[in-house]
């Protein structure tokens, strides 16, 4: 068994410690947001927040995060600014990618509340998106910060 936290609820899993947080989360404990893509932890579509920080849940054990604090995109409240701002500015086109976008943004505007032009650049470094979004995905992230301010 596997003692997990995440979206502030505890949960209690049958797994193999050395099985990927990624796969428990979604087929374990249910949040399917959290999406999978290479599996080798190059394009950023499986990131959650460990404790706040944003990590590759296809690359972590799941015994490498007990007792931590795990956000997937579902624990971000549907009226915080950045999920407001996603959609004010039109950010996903398929979509696929976007639970790990608005992750890694919202992991940057609770560390960094007025990231500049560069901050939100480099933040975002290793998260791909195939559609090509990411003017609109800095402009949801600047609108985001104003809305915060």
């Amino acid at each position: 068994m596997v003692r997990l936290r995440v979206n502030g609820k505890d949960f209690r899993v049958s797994a193999d410690p050395e099985e990927k947080l990624l796969w428990v989360i979604r087929e374990k404990v249910g949040f399917k947001g959290t999406k999978f893509g290479c599996l080798k932890g190059v394009c950023g579509t499986c990131t959650v927040l460990v404790n706040g920080t944003p990590i590759r849940s296809c690359q972590v054990s799941v015994k490498d995060v007990e007792g931590a604090e795990i956000t997937t995109v579902e624990g971000i409240p549907s009226d915080h600014p950045v999920k407001v701002a996603w959609k004010k500015v039109g950010v996903p086109q398929c979509g696929y990618c976007q639970s790990a976008q608005i992750v890694t943004a919202y992991a940057l505007l609770n560390k960094n509340p007025k990231p500049t032009h560069e901050d939100i650049v480099s933040a975002f470094k290793g998260n791909l998106c195939r559609c090509g979004t990411y003017p609109r995905i800095v402009r949801a992230v600047k609108l985001a910060s104003e809305m915060i301010r």
